[in-house]
């Protein structure tokens, strides 16, 4: 087997779901002294890439990113067992979140997942996570991004707080902030101030590594 059917192997392991498979490339790579490193940026992480792009499309279903988000949660947990996470080029530190009073999390989950396996710092909040305690946090992990989601129009405000906390903490100009859910839209980004309305997970990660690029 060669190096580049193994990454191959990987990248179609994270698109089909596969978690068998994805196993067995981690044992073959281990075999044949592959980089860990490597392999997870550019076979399992460009699958996942690869499917929230085709999410971000409509060519995919939840289901079917959810299933190869928790294979690739697994990837990742194996291969950090094995090495030191430091090896891996930090990009930039993201705080996420569910807002106050909202219970739904799976999108945002997703995203979670989906922003951590592009060589972002990921720390998930959880839900029902009130606009102080994400200033709290951007602060306290210095963070460069901060994506909150509200998928009630209940909810909604909460994203508007956390503009106004994070002004009022001196630290907006240092963030770029990201508000995502279903009733959220990019009339609603702009009216609170918000850096960008993302659609989906694959909007997010595009976004982000967008304003890597542009430093």
């Amino acid at each position: 087997m060669t190096k580049e059917t193994l990454f191959k192997d990987a990248f179609d392991s994270i698109v089909d779901c596969e978690e068998e498979k994805a196993m067995q490339v981690l044992k073959d790579a281990e075999e044949m002294g592959i980089d860990p490193v490597e392999l997870l940026t550019d076979g399992f992480s460009a699958g996942i890439k690869h499917l929230g792009d085709l999410f971000g499309r409509g060519e995919v279903f939840l289901p079917e990113l959810i299933f190869s988000t928790e294979v690739m949660k697994l990837v990742t947990t194996e291969i950090e067992s094995k090495l030191d996470m430091s090896q891996i080029k930090n990009k930039g530190v993201m705080v996420i979140g569910t807002v106050a009073g909202d219970v739904h999390d799976i999108g945002k989950g997703i995203v979670a997942s989906l922003v951590k396996t592009n060589g972002i710092e990921v720390h998930d909040l959880g839900r029902e996570v009130p606009a102080e305690v994400f200033v709290e946090k951007a602060k306290e992990f210095n963070a460069d991004f901060v994506g909150s989601s509200a998928l009630l129009t209940t909810t909604m405000t909460e994203q508007k707080r956390i503009e106004e906390l994070l002004v009022k903490e001196g630290i907006r100009d240092k963030v770029k902030t990201l508000v995502g859910g279903a009733p959220v839209t990019k009339r609603w980004a702009e009216k609170i101030g918000a850096d960008a309305y993302c659609e989906d997970a694959s909007d997010t990660v595009n976004f982000i590594l967008g304003w890597i690029g542009e430093r």
